[in-house]
């Protein structure tokens, strides 16, 4: 009871709660990213087996983000954490251009599966500090988000190291997880 009055109480005063599933491929910085978001430090991380949780509150948002582990051996087990996500963080390695194709499947398996038909999805372009990393122009292209006619996305360029773009992208997220809700 005390949580419904509590979520009640939230959405009275402007108070919004978010489910966010961070997903890529291995390496692309989504743990760094989070720890980023939550600490404002850049920590030292190891390959996820698993996953990590933690809430992130910007801007009367609260933000419950599950980073998941990217390895291709991990990979089948995203579809169980896909129930209740309203948005995809999909993090890509902007210098990774061998594996741009392989990260362009794995997110359109992900958003054609019917659990994830409503969810907003933000993209970050990362790694951008590295020489030879492409630009969000780039990235959008290569991962075919122009034909994406139903969903709303945004791709925004970060490094997960210093934090440059990564409150822009919560910033996308709360005001389109506002134009959803009641």
């Amino acid at each position: 009871m005390g949580a419904n009055l509590s979520k009640a109480l939230g959405r009275l005063f402007g108070n919004k709660e978010m489910r966010l599933l961070m997903l890529g491929l291995d390496a692309a910085g989504k743990t760094t990213i989070l720890y980023k978001l939550k600490l404002n430090q850049s920590v030292t991380t190891i390959p996820t087996v698993g996953f990590n949780v933690e809430t992130v509150t910007y801007k009367n948002v609260k933000f419950n983000v599950w980073d998941v582990g990217g390895q291709d051996k991990i990979r089948p087990l995203w579809r169980h954490y896909y129930t209740g996500t309203q948005g995809l963080v999909f993090v890509v390695d902007s210098q990774d251009r061998e594996r741009i194709d392989e990260a362009k499947q794995e997110l359109h398996r992900i958003l054609s599966d019917r659990e994830m038909k409503e969810c907003l999805l933000l993209v970050f372009a990362n790694k951008q500090d590295l020489p030879g990393a492409m630009p969000p122009s780039e990235v959008t292209e290569k991962l075919g988000l122009h034909r994406m006619r139903d969903r709303s996305w945004y791709v925004h360029p970060s490094c997960a190291t210093t934090g440059e773009g990564l409150f822009e992208g919560l910033q996308w997220l709360s005001q389109n997880v506002k134009k959803r809700q009641p």
